[in-house]
């Protein structure tokens, strides 16, 4: 599935970007929490560990997944956008359910984010899954890690990996706007931010003013860059649509990684993976296109790391019982 093959390279930028924020402290990427052994190697953050609901509700799993079946069934692009929800959570303030808080006397969505704002959904299956799990367990699972067990399932769901999921994160009182606009890359940045059908909007500068002299960008495959001229002409159609993986797009798989090698990446943030010259992006294009195991392997550990992202433990945050508001 396209989104989450473009979410792997959205991955390796945030993990380039989060050693940057090492030696400038500023940038403010808690990789793991404050004291969190292991955090960089992406070991679970102190607090967080896969058994944390074994007790307290042991049927929390199951009935993510009910629901996660249900939704991905009736509408296979889902999966995708619930594994994005999870992302844009953990970008901004780590991984606490922020993206999930609705506009209210004290809170300023980050849905209104431009790069969340009529783009991010997935919110009433999340709705669902919290319902059902107050009824089996009242105020015991937090949003936070309903966001983190809906990622994985997606996944799973949709042909891909499982890992051994850290939880017991708790759910901010806050959000953020300002930094969800700072932290998450729009479409037409260098990584763009996993838009399933891209617009013409979006790549049209690849296809007639690639370096401002009103020529294509070299590196599409000729009859790949044809195609997509037909869909997006130059004067207008800009909300035209073109998928980002035309071979494979509700499963996971390596196949992104092989359009790219052919010069087919949709868009310039596909290309950039092996061209931008940005660490070793261009050996894992070429070792993922190859392997599909190693890529599978490096995608759930990144995942795990991800979610290590400064998450609210203890006494910290609260566990919401409407993941819309605060308590």
């Amino acid at each position: 599935m396209a989104y989450f093959k473009v979410a792997f390279g959205f991955l390796v930028t945030a993990f380039l970007s989060a050693a940057v924020s090492l030696a400038h402290p500023g940038l403010g990427f808690g990789w793991g929490g404050v004291g969190a052994p292991g955090g960089q190697s992406g070991a679970p953050s102190y607090g967080l560990f896969p058994q944390f609901y074994q007790f307290s509700c042991p049927q929390a799993e199951d009935i993510v997944m009910s629901v996660l079946e249900k939704a991905i069934a009736k509408e296979p692009r889902m999966a995708a956008s619930l594994l994005r929800l999870h992302f844009h959570d953990c970008f901004v303030q780590g991984c606490d359910a922020s993206i999930l808080l609705d506009n209210s006397a004290t809170i300023v969505s980050e849905k209104n984010s431009l790069p969340n704002r009529n783009s991010v959904r997935g919110f009433e299956v999340i709705d669902e899954i919290k319902a059902r799990l107050e009824e089996a367990c009242p105020q015991t699972v937090s949003c936070a890690d309903i966001l983190a067990m809906a990622a994985r399932g997606s996944t799973v769901l949709s042909g891909g990996p499982s890992w051994e999921l850290p939880l017991g994160r708790r759910d901010s009182k806050t959000a953020s706007l300002s930094t969800s606009n700072n932290n998450i890359p729009p479409p037409n940045s260098t990584l763009q931010n996993l838009i399933t059908f891209p617009t013409c909007a979006t790549f049209k500068q690849r296809l007639y003013n690639q370096n401002g002299n009103n020529l294509p960008d070299q590196t599409l495959e000729r009859t790949y860059y044809y195609g997509l001229k037909s869909v997006c002409p130059k004067s207008g159609g800009d909300n035209n649509i073109s998928p980002l993986d035309f071979g494979s797009p509700v499963k996971f798989d390596n196949l992104y990684f092989k359009l790219i090698l052919w010069g087919k990446g949709l868009l310039n943030s596909d290309e950039v993976l092996l061209t931008g010259n940005v660490g070793n992006t261009m050996e894992l294009v070429k070792a993922y296109a190859k392997d599909e195991n190693l890529f599978f392997k490096q995608f759930a550990k990144s995942m795990i790391k991800m979610g290590n992202i400064s998450p609210l433990t203890g006494f910290n945050g609260e566990v919401r019982k409407n993941c819309r508001l605060v308590n």
